[in-house]
């Protein structure tokens, strides 16, 4: 990168400072003067033009014409012969303390910006009196705090500045740079150095800003530093790079302002001087037009050097950290070109530097993206702007409609918006394909792109034909509205892309609130006589009456829709207030005639009756209208009569709920009409019920009337408390006769369980109060253990629809009565504890077998159509809910933890539809008890063992795919321990000596040559073995070999599940981590010796040269972590008797020469970082208890939290050689190519 000599800036600074006439030379003149001054500004000069020209990497420049015509021009004009010098010694330079002085003042002026406690200005004035009165200490104080603001340390001094070029500097400071920390100010976290970045900022403006009349022309000043910010731009240190295209940037964006007011000046004097030329010549004054043309001349030389400036900004920084390997730098880069063309787009808003814009609009890095689409909207909002960006829309448009399904979503966003102007301000553009692939956005999950997506919908579709509508006459007022919801409705049902309008209704609040709130329209519509509206249509309008209403009153998004937000604003609230009164006095009149006219029609009349929700119910009294609440309990008690599915009922039910308030006035009214109903109902079901208990035949339909009613009484129940009408005892009688016969239909039995569950629930409810008699809670526990008597029975229906309703219900109340119902002073309950026996919970088990376990067609497949598929769907959703309900019981305590073998041995077979529910039980259950869990995986391993071992015999049973997949499913269960081995430790010896035991428990007689049948299970614990210590390997191998000497040997056989075991235990790429005591190598040796032994012993000849010519030599352990100065382990003193005890219970295990090679001194090693005594003060000491003769048991102490805490702390500690990591990353490339972009 060139360079600028520093002692001719010297001598320039001299002559520029001499005479402020000197200032208002051309800059050609200038230029030209300081080229000739002496022989020693020859290097100066060549490298002034080749910054300022020779760098320009794209000759598409407005500025090159106008600098080449400028460099012309220097070369015609004469030269000074003599420099003038000053006549006296600078101060700065006189007695000049070199590092002090100059670290003293670049650090007060960087502490001023950093503090930001006075205004840039001012700062900014304060430094330039300083440089007035010695411009060399000044600049060098401005060059030092650039250079500090790096984070650099170094100092620019005046020697250096006088003798060295900028590289030579540069390269000093990159050696003074603190290589030790890849952080800066400008990357540092936290607010203030957020702060520090944008008075950083603010600085370089106002210098730009207060020099623009001074020191702007003075030749010295900005030519320098722009030199400097050139070749700082250019170095590897990214601090550097990143600070000083920041400040070049803001820079360049202060001489565009310049320039920009300089343009206005020009045209402002070319007026005055058209003016004044236009008078007669008797009113012309030629002094004033000689003094006009005289400002117009200065006015073209300084934006000539304005010009120059910028163009050696653009072409020496901007050209080429655009495309930085920086992310941060790329992004500063965009911003700010896209203020260059906002602010002066007479030069900048062209196609040569709109390109850069849309080649970055490829950025792999998400900030960039959305920099370059916040340039974009700046220039189509202005529809000044239009014009010039034709060719650039033409080009890359494409991209720009492409990112709208970026995978970061505030990018899609803000390509929405972008797109949303273009097409408002950019007739034609985008054509209906572009536009087709924005629609589905309106249905997407994330509610601000779905907004965008929404103003973008509204702005193709609905306000052109609004305004047509709105054009097309006053008399006919509230067609606008009508016609936006025919188009609604349109876009709804012609798109099918969704079945939802709420989130339709919910994307287009923002930009068509007013229009969603046109509730008189869309009641108007919908009660219109003669309308031509269809079935579909009706449907539509509904819920997007029901959409807007709920929208309206509380404000919240449809379910799966994320917001961020986290409440509303009191303006927003009294907003929703507002628009709820204004909802109520609307329909309360109307809701009466819309049930009336849709009461036959279930779809439209369940969401009808939720309208309720959204009313304040007190303007029923207020507004004193009672009568139109009559109507409304009419209507709604024909509602319930007429239907009988479970979504109107429930509606029904709910309604009545919200009216069933005692606090109104009108409670009796309401009261008095729900009792009506359910006497109506019990004397119907207890009518029917009479007849089918006496035994009489029931037709089809005195089934479905029967059924009907129980729905309804059931769906009334689960709102409303119908204790009083005592339906608990006729509805037990109904279902124990169904179980004893088995002649009662499954539409009556489903609703009756329904019905006597909810009838129990109320009946809890009123035995929870404190003044409930114990006579009450022993009769609620004999309604309980009758009805889930019932339900077992039910259990073994052969109708699936019941077993799953009787199952799901005994869930609930299983859960419901559990051990935890007595907490929070509920002692009197206690008798109404009720625990599954071993009979029920193994029912519950089977069920979940036979129903959740199940291999179900694949949805999506070719051969089924979209109802079977859905069907499917449904089903699996029917079951994850029956699964979820099984977890529960095993959560809370109810089931024991055993039970839950039988789901997580179906983890990796049913991943694909359970593994979510499946993954969160496992998780919890450890959190409950790591133990009991860790035997459940274990006991889950065996019985899918023992299973396919019943199935397929002994022999090949590794080859089998199914013993593949429980490989598979053991391989989960290990990678779910976590990377906490020393949590896990006791927990995984455990799993390999109980696994070990199971594969030896069936041995064969002495006689026989066969292997044990489960021998082949050694394999699947193969897949624990990387979470084991290696002093615990070798401990198993040693407990291993001392089970096989009980099994008969035979070379007839092959023990492969032995020797591959064996080979898991002795491997050391296995090892999961350091071993926690000290000697690993001796450690090693003893465990390879053991296992050779054990492959000796159970290996015929031939395989075993086949294994050792195998298995590779083990590498000599090293440490990744700790560096060699460090000692991770270290000894602890023990009591003597510790010691003794511990040689002691090693003995029958290894033997007299084996604990030797373990311990030396026989005493326990502990953990102790080398940061302190307080890290890692003690690890988990591994002692083996004496065996007996039944049982050989290998304990191992659990640690407690702190010493875990201690365990994990030792890896969060820096590494002594970290600081080359941290020098590795200070230097990057400073370009990424162009095809990574």
């Amino acid at each position: 990168m060139p360079v600028m000599h520093s002692s001719l800036c010297h001598g320039l600074s001299s002559s520029s400072g001499s005479s402020p006439g000197q200032n208002g030379r051309p800059a050609s003149q200038r230029f030209s003067s300081a080229s000739s001054a002496s022989s020693a500004s020859v290097p100066w000069v060549e490298e002034r033009i080749s910054v300022l020209v020779s760098n320009a990497g794209d000759s598409d420049s407005d500025f090159e014409d106008v600098w080449k015509q400028q460099m012309k021009k220097r070369v015609a004009r004469k030269q000074p012969k003599t420099i003038p010098v000053a006549k006296h010694p600078r101060k700065g330079f006189k007695n000049y303390d070199g590092h002090r002085n100059l670290k003293s003042h670049a650090s007060d002026l960087l502490e001023a910006v950093k503090t930001a406690k006075s205004a840039m200005q001012i700062v900014v004035d304060d430094w330039l009196e300083s440089y007035k009165q010695d411009q060399d200490a000044g600049f060098l104080e401005l060059i030092n705090f650039f250079i500090g603001a790096c984070g650099c340390k170094g100092v620019v001094t005046h020697e250096m500045f006088k003798t060295l070029q900028n590289s030579e500097i540069i390269q000093h400071l990159t050696e003074k740079f603190d290589e030790d920390s890849v952080k800066y100010p400008l990357a540092a976290p936290g607010t203030a150095w957020r702060k520090f970045r944008s008075s950083f900022c603010e600085f370089v403006s106002a210098l730009v800003c207060q020099c623009q009349y001074s020191f702007l022309y003075d030749d010295f000043l900005m030519d320098t530093l722009i030199s400097l910010l050139t070749g700082l731009s250019d170095s590897q240190i990214r601090a550097f790079r990143h600070t000083s295209t920041l400040a070049a940037m803001k820079l360049m964006t202060g001489l565009v302002r310049v320039a920009l007011h300089l343009s206005l000046q020009k045209d402002n004097n070319q007026r005055q001087y058209e003016a004044e030329r236009s008078k007669g010549l008797g009113h012309r004054s030629p002094e004033r037009l000689e003094s006009l043309l005289e400002k117009r001349r200065e006015l073209q030389e300084h934006q000539e050097e304005i010009e120059g400036m910028m163009n050696a900004i653009f072409r020496g920084v901007f050209v080429h950290r655009y495309r930085d390997v920086l992310p941060e730098i790329r992004a500063i880069c965009m911003e700010e070109i896209g203020t260059w063309m906002q602010s002066y787009s007479t030069s900048f808003l062209t196609d040569s530097y709109l390109k850069y814009i849309g080649w970055t609009l490829h950025d792999k890095q998400r900030e960039v993206r959305l920099k370059c689409l916040k340039a974009l909207q700046g220039l189509y909002k202005n529809q000044e702007f239009v014009s010039c960006l034709e060719l650039f829309t033409s080009r890359f448009k494409d991209r720009m409609v492409s990112m709208v399904m970026d995978r970061e979503y505030d990018v899609a966003v803000e390509s929405i918006k972008l797109l949303t102007l273009i097409l408002k301000n950019m007739e034609g553009v985008l054509t209906d394909t572009d536009c087709e692939s924005i629609y589905p956005v309106v249905y997407a999950s994330n509610r601000a792109l779905a907004s965008a997506a929404g103003e973008f919908l509204y702005w193709k579709l609905f306000f052109p034909e609004c305004e047509v509508g709105v054009a097309s006459g006053r008399e006919q007022h509230c067609s606008p509205r009508r016609n936006f919801f025919y188009l609604l409705l349109a876009f709804s049902m012609e798109s099918e892309l969704h079945d939802h309008a709420a989130y339709l209704v919910d994307s287009l609040w923002d930009c068509a609130g007013p229009q969603l709130k046109d509730w008189e329209s869309l009641t108007g519509l919908l009660l219109e006589k003669d309308q031509s509206l269809g079935d579909v249509q009706e449907n539509t309008l509904i819920e997007i009456l029901v959409s807007s209403a709920r929208q309206a009153t509380e404000g919240y998004p449809p379910v799966g829709r994320v917001t961020g937000r986290k409440g509303f604003t009191a303006r927003e609230r009294k907003i929703q207030i507002d628009d709820k009164v204004k909802l109520t006095e609307h329909l309360i009149p109307l809701l009466p005639q819309l049930l009336t006219k849709f009461s036959a029609d279930a779809e439209k009349v369940s969401p009808l009756l939720q309208l309720l929700n959204f009313f304040d119910l007190n303007i029923y009294c207020t507004g004193r209208l009672q009568k139109h609440l009559e109507l409304l309990l009419q209507q709604l008690q024909e509602v319930v009569v007429k239907h009988t599915e479970p979504v109107v009922l429930e509606a029904g039910a709910r309604a009545l709920y919200l009216l069933c308030d005692p606090e109104f006035t009108f409670f009796s009214r309401v009261d008095f009409a729900r009792s009506q109903l359910i006497d109506l109902l019990t004397d119907r079901f207890q009518q029917e019920l009479e007849e089918l208990l006496q035994g009489s035949f029931l037709d089809e339909d005195e089934v479905y009337n029967m059924a009907a009613t129980l729905k309804r009484l059931s769906a009334f129940h689960n709102a409303h408390d119908l204790t009083r009408w005592e339906l608990y005892e006729p509805c037990c009688r109904l279902l124990q006769k169904a179980v004893d016969t088995g002649d009662v239909p499954r539409q009556i039995i489903l609703p009756a369980l329904t019905l006597i569950y909810f009838s129990i629930l109320w009946t809890l409810a009123h035995v929870s109060g404190s003044n409930s008699s114990q006579e009450q809670v022993l009769v609620l526990r004999g309604k309980l253990l009758t009805f889930c008597d019932l339900c077992q029975n039910c259990l073994s229906d052969v109708d699936s629809e019941i077993q799953e309703q009787a199952f799901v219900l005994l869930s609930d109340l299983l859960l419901i009565f559990s051990p935890q119902m007595i907490l929070g002073g509920q002692d009197h309950l206690k008798p109404l504890i009720f625990l599954p026996e071993a009979t029920l919970q193994s029912e519950l088990a089977s069920f979940l077998m036979d129903h959740v376990f199940i291999q179900p067609g694949e949805p999506g497949s070719d051969s089924k159509d979209a109802e079977e598929e859905q069907a499917q769907i449904e089903q699996l959703h029917q079951r994850r809910r029956l699964l979820a309900g099984f977890c529960k019981l095993l959560l809370y305590g109810v089931l024991e933890m055993e039970a839950a073998s039988d789901i997580f041995k179906h983890y990796s077979k049913f991943y694909n539809d359970y593994g979510d529910i499946i993954k969160e039980i496992l998780t919890r259950s450890r959190q409950i008890n790591r133990k009991q869990c860790s035997q459940t995986l274990l006991l889950s391993l065996k019985q899918l063992y023992t299973e396919l071992l019943q199935e397929h015999g002994p022999k090949g049973l590794d080859s089998l795919p199914a013993f593949m997949e429980m490989r598979d499913l053991a391989r989960r269960f290990a990678l779910s321990f976590g990377p906490q081995q020393l949590q896990n430790r006791d927990l995984i010896v455990m799993l390999h000596k109980e696994g070990i035991k199971f594969s030896l428990a069936e041995l064969p007689s002495t006689s026989s040559s066969s292997q044990p049948p489960n021998l082949a299970f050694l394999e699947l614990l193969e897949e624990f073995s990387p979470r084991l210590f290696r002093q615990d390997k070798q401990l198993l191998l040693s407990y291993l070999q001392k089970c096989l000497h009980q099994v008969p040997q035979s070379s007839d056989h092959s023990w492969s599940p032995v020797i591959s075991y064996c080979r898991s235990l002795s491997s050391q790429e296995n090892s999961a981590e350091t071993s926690p005591q000290g000697h690993p190598q001796a450690k090693r040796r003893r465990v390879e010796a053991t296992s050779k032994q054990i492959q000796e012993h159970f290996c015929p000849p031939q395989e075993q040269s086949l294994l050792l010519s195998s298995v590779p030599q083990s590498p000599t352990f090293t440490s990744t972590t700790v560096k060699g100065r460090y000692s991770l382990w270290r000894q602890k003193e023990e009591e003597e008797d510790s010691a003794s005890e511990f040689t002691q219970s090693q003995s029958p295990f290894l033997g007299s020469q084996k604990h030797k090679h373990l311990y030396p001194d026989g005493s326990y090693h502990t953990i102790n970082s080398h940061y302190g005594p307080g890290v890692g003060s003690q690890l988990t000491r591994l002692s083996l208890m004496e065996e007996n003769d039944d049982d050989d048991e290998i304990v191992i102490e659990e640690s407690s939290e702190e010493e875990v805490g201690e365990w994990e702390d030792t890896d969060k500690h820096p590494s002594s050689h970290s600081s080359f990591k941290h020098q590795r990353d200070l230097f990057d490339s400073a370009e990424v190519d162009s095809n990574d972009l």
